[in-house]
Order: structure tokens, then sequence, then C-alpha cells
């Protein structure tokens, strides 16, 4: 008995120990959103368990090799143990409980951060390859920024044009895969309770730029994200104004610089009147209908040494006549 008490205050002490060193080094981002509170909970308590598991096995271990070791001169054997039922019985029993009751927490954490706010915003994020779209149906804008209003529930109505997605911002610590289809529109729920900037992330490899599909995510007060919307409402009289919006708002960013340098498709400064040459050996001049096929029918005139099937076709269907002639004035503007 004199052995086991000795154990079980150190396994108490390394417990403690372990618990406070894993608690301080920062394991977790900072917590920015009232579906990260229970999800943090069921982290600490996780992370208790962990620690005592952790002094369990190793004080036992390095104690039996201390106190138990084989004196100098003894050639003896140990005893022999056939089993102990009970410890058997006891061993199966109590982590099961522990796996049960872990499961009902979660449960209950889970239920939690899928609470329903009748008050809710709704924000329609659209993913697409390598970039984030955001609409607000209540207030008639569209944006590659998600902005938030601090304090009030958000639902997230998510889709994808093509592939697999995942939208995660670690600091809420939610997370949902987007999937293609029409009828796969997935649903995500936040309650932003921190200000500040975050960044939306791809958790899902989605493919070559799948690392740089991020979108900023910014927490306002809610005056702040009032004056947002009324600026964003604002329709500029210059094509050029609103085609470099239309841009910025559907990703071509993420495909297509404005400086020259190559990403995944053709830079856009300076390439409005050139001439480009074609996969097939081709060439052909930049110019407003060669532009408007790029647009709606990517795949039509791919230029040489990019791939096709990389740009949606879809934007023939997402945008109208007049936002495709804003995108090539602005475009044009690029020298």
């Amino acid at each position: 008995m004199k052995h086991f008490a000795v154990v079980g205050i150190l396994v108490l002490i390394v417990t403690i120990l372990v618990n406070l060193l894993l608690g301080s080094i920062g394991l977790l981002p900072v917590q920015a959103s009232a579906q990260a509170v229970p999800i943090d909970n069921l982290f600490g308590l996780h992370i208790k368990v962990i620690s005592f598991l952790f002094a369990l096995i190793v004080v036992f271990l390095l104690y039996s090799i201390v106190v138990f070791r084989r004196r100098p001169g003894d050639t003896g054997y140990g005893d022999h143990f056939e089993g102990h039922t009970g410890l058997e019985i006891a061993w199966t029993i109590i982590p099961l409980g522990i796996v049960l009751y872990f499961a009902y927490i979660g449960a209950q954490a889970l239920a939690e951060t899928r609470r329903v706010d009748p008050q809710a915003m709704q924000v329609k994020v659209t993913a697409s390859q390598w970039a984030w779209k955001f609409e607000y149906p209540d207030y008639g804008i569209t944006s590659d920024t998600l902005n938030l209003p601090v304090n009030r529930q958000v639902l997230l109505v998510m889709s994808s044009t093509d592939v697999i997605h995942s939208f995660w911002v670690p600091e809420f610590r939610v997370k949902q895969d987007v999937l293609p289809g029409a009828d796969m529109v997935k649903e995500l729920r936040i309650t932003p309770t921190l200000l500040g900037s975050y960044k939306v992330r791809c958790a899902e490899l989605c493919g070559t730029s799948h690392a740089y599909m991020e979108s900023p995510v910014v927490v306002l007060e809610q005056t702040a994200f009032d004056a947002w919307v009324k600026d964003q409402s604002k329709v500029s009289d210059d094509p050029v104004v609103r085609g470099q919006k239309l841009a910025t708002q559907s990703g071509c960013a993420g495909c297509h610089s404005i400086d020259g340098k190559v990403i995944v498709g053709p830079s856009w400064k300076g390439i409005y009147g050139e001439q480009v040459t074609l996969a097939d050996g081709s060439s052909v001049a930049v110019d407003d209908t060669y532009l408007h096929t790029a647009i709606v029918d990517p795949n039509a005139q791919i230029v040489k040494g990019f791939n096709p099937n990389i740009m949606p076709p879809t934007y023939a269907k997402v945008l109208t006549d007049a936002q495709i002639s804003d995108l090539i004035a602005y475009i044009k503007s690029l020298k």
C-alpha cells in the first residue's frame, strides 16, 4: 500500500504539471465566437484526461524501473501472476464509461454550436478554385471579404462551383465542407464575439492553388458594419471601377495577376491588344471579342503554356452581359 500511495501522489503531481504545461503553450488560437466556447471546454477536458493518462503510464513505468529494479547479486525471478479478473473488468468498464460520457458532452457541444437564432443574418458563401465569394441577400451586395457584425449570429449558406472545399476560420473553431451541386447546399452558424481581423481558409485539398485560397474575415461593431454596407451599396458610373470591383468579388485575382506575374492563368497587365499564341499553335489578338469568349467559354481558346479545365465555365450564367463588359473595360485599363 505504501507504493500505491507514493505512486498516487506522483500521478497527481505529474497530471497537474502536464495539464498546466499544455494549457500554457497556446495549443488553440484566440477564442472569437460563441460556438468556440463549448468546443474549447471539450478540448480542455480532453487535455485533462490526456494529462492524467500520460502521468498514469509514465509514473508507474519509471517508478517500477527505479524501485523494483534488479539489485546487485539478485538472481531470482519475480512473482508470477496469472491474471486479475476484477482488474480486467475494471479497465474495460471504466474506459467504456468515459467514452460514453465524452460522446454525451460532445453531442451537447454540437447542439450548442448549431443553436438557431431567428434574428440571424444570412450570408451566401460560394467557393471556387481558388477564391471565396460572400453575398449578403438582405443588403444586395457581394464581397470577397467576409464582414460580420459582432455579437450577432450569422447563417452561412454555402455551395461550391467546382470541387469540394472546406470553410474554416480557426478562431471560430467550427468547420464545414462545401460541396458542389445544387442539392448539396450546406449551412454553418457563427456568432462572432471578438472584434478583429481573421482569415477564412480552405481546409480541403482542392487543387494546385489550395494553399492560397484565403479571404479576410473582419468582425466589426454594428455601426461600422452598417457604414461598410452603405459604402458597398454605392454604384459607380465608371465601368472600369465597376469591373475592378466585380473582378475582386468574383475571385479573379486568384488566377490572374495585374502586375505581370503568372499565377494559374495569364496576367491581365498589358494583355489587351497583344497577340497571344494558343495551345494549337495559332495566334489571336486580345480584343473585346477574345476576352468575352475567354470569360464565357474559357476552354475555347487556351493560351499556350496554360492548362485547360481550370477556369470554371459558369461565368456565362453567373454574369450579365453588362458585367462582362465592365470586366473587359477593367482589363483594357491595365496597361
